[in-house]
Order: structure tokens, then sequence, then C-alpha cells
């Protein structure tokens, strides 16, 4: 659906296939709509791959009204596939500005209605790429989303770059859904301990797979099992010793293994825990059945 900018990145073809998992596990944040590579492969082939190593779903991720569109459409007729639908915080201001931020919101409250929507995100603060004058649009479409995940009943998840500490306090200013998570997590052990008294989610990327992430590896060791996931981020992120290239679902299993030596867990385990916890917060991908194709 979209093609991601070409850049000087080495080695743009995907990676071999890891040896699969013995438990399974889910792609907690992915973004199939996005081709990547020097041979783009659709999101058909995605979750073939996926499937033959040990990864039995994704949750696809929206990031404006036309992925979000496209997110839920696919989840609908994909068993493997489930949708969260929202306008990224780098985009309100931008929706806001040709005057569309209350009526973008509207149609991702609609969306979030839908059967196989299991989350609203990414949504959150972002204050890398966005300046002052454009936090008042994210404040207000980030305090929105929060609400629309808590009037459905579904996940939230959250996208948070340069801004804990406004993220955390928005949270508990408006009041956190039940099931929140911090996709790709990029706190330390001080947010990891927050989310832990909080009880909220921390889902991590390949980049806790890096040599310099020493951070992610830390707040790792603090979470709780029961509140860990695990994501790819993709076509973004791809764990070592793949780091570069492009990434997608099925290199799940690099960044569990890595996880669990970190740990110094068996991986089974560690797969099972994450798993369980998968489904507590987007529930089962077989409770609502597909539409005919």
């Amino acid at each position: 659906m979209r093609k991601r900018e070409p850049s000087e990145r080495g080695d743009q073809t995907y990676p071999p296939l890891p040896e699969a998992l013995v438990v399974p596990v889910y792609d907690n944040h992915t973004h199939l709509e996005v081709a990547d590579g020097d041979d783009p492969i659709d999101y058909h082939e995605h979750l073939d791959r996926a499937s033959a190593v040990g990864v039995r779903g994704v949750v696809q991720v929206g990031t404006d009204l036309e992925t979000s569109r496209w997110s839920a459409e696919q989840a609908a007729r994909e068993p493997r596939m489930l949708a969260a639908v929202a306008i990224h915080p780098n985009d309100a201001p931008e929706y806001d500005a040709a005057g569309g931020l209350e009526a973008a919101l509207a149609e991702i409250a609609e969306l979030a209605t839908w059967p196989r929507v299991r989350a609203v995100g990414e949504t959150g603060l972002d204050f890398y790429r966005t300046g002052d004058d454009g936090r008042a649009a994210q404040y207000r479409s980030f305090e929105a989303h929060i609400e629309i995940a808590k009037e459905n009943g579904i996940a939230l998840q959250i996208h948070d770059r340069d801004a804990h500490t406004e993220v955390i306090e928005t949270l508990k200013r408006v009041g956190a859904p039940e099931r929140t998570v911090f996709h790709c997590f990029s706190g330390d052990a001080e947010l990891a301990e927050i989310c832990t008294e909080n009880g909220w989610y921390m889902s991590f990327a390949g980049n806790v797979t890096f040599k310099n992430a020493g951070n992610l590896r830390e707040a790792l060791e603090v979470a709780p099992r029961a509140l860990l996931l695990v994501e790819t981020d993709a076509p973004y992120l791809t764990p070592m010793p793949y780091r570069g290239r492009p990434n997608a679902p099925y290199l799940i299993p690099h960044t569990l293994r890595a996880m669990a030596a970190h740990l110094g867990t068996d991986v089974s385990m560690l797969a099972a825990q994450i798993s369980s916890n998968t489904e507590l917060v987007y529930g089962r991908w077989e409770d609502d059945p597909v539409q005919a194709s």
C-alpha cells in the first residue's frame, strides 16, 4: 500500500527464515501495508512466513485514516490478523492544520467498533518530530484516542518518543484504559517500574537486541513477565544479526530468543507467557469470524 523511502542502507534483501519456535507467539505491532526492500512481499506472504516459524498472528497497526481503514478491512478477512486504528501523534497536527482532526477522530471511533479491531493505536505523544506548535493537537488527539479505547473496551497502543513524563501524566490525568501497551518500549528501568506500578504492558521490539540498547535490557530485567509483549514494528527495527535489512513478523524469533537469553530463561517458557499476555490484551484471534473474501 505504501513504499518505504529508499536509503543507503546496504543489503536490502529479506533475511532467511529463523529456526521455528516450539511455542508460538504473536507480533503485537506491525505495519504490513509498507512495502520494503529490494523485492517487496505482500501481506499474505508475510503471514505465511510468520506461520512457518511459530508466529501465529499479528496486530496490524494504522497510523492515519488510510492505513487504519486498510488495517480494519484486511483484519476483517484475514484470520491471522487483528487491527489497531489511530491517527499517529505526528500526523495529528497536520490533520488539525487542515481543519480535519475532529472528523478524522470520528472515523477512528467508528472503525474502533469493528469486531476485529482490538486496539486504538498507535497514539500518544512525540516531541522528537513535532515542535511546540503541534503539541496542543497531539494532546487533543491522544486524549480522544484514550476515550475511544475506553468506550469500546479495547486496548490502547502508545507511541511515546521524547515524551515519557508527559505521556504518563496524561494517562493518569485522563485515566488509562484497562489494557494499555507501551509499543516499542523505549524507556529505561525507571519507566518500566512506573509501568509495573500501573499494570501497563511493555512491548519490546528488535532494538532490544542492539548493542547500544543497554537501557532497554535493564528495563526488561525490571518488567514482570506478566506484562511483557513482543513486536517487530516492521518494516523498522530489524533485530540482530540483520539490523538494517527489511523487518517482518517472521523475524520475531530472533527478538524473543535474545530476550530469553538476557533473562536467563527458557525460550518456550517465555513464549508461552508472552502468548498468554497477548491474548489477555487483545483477545483470541479466532474469537470473531472473518468475512468471506
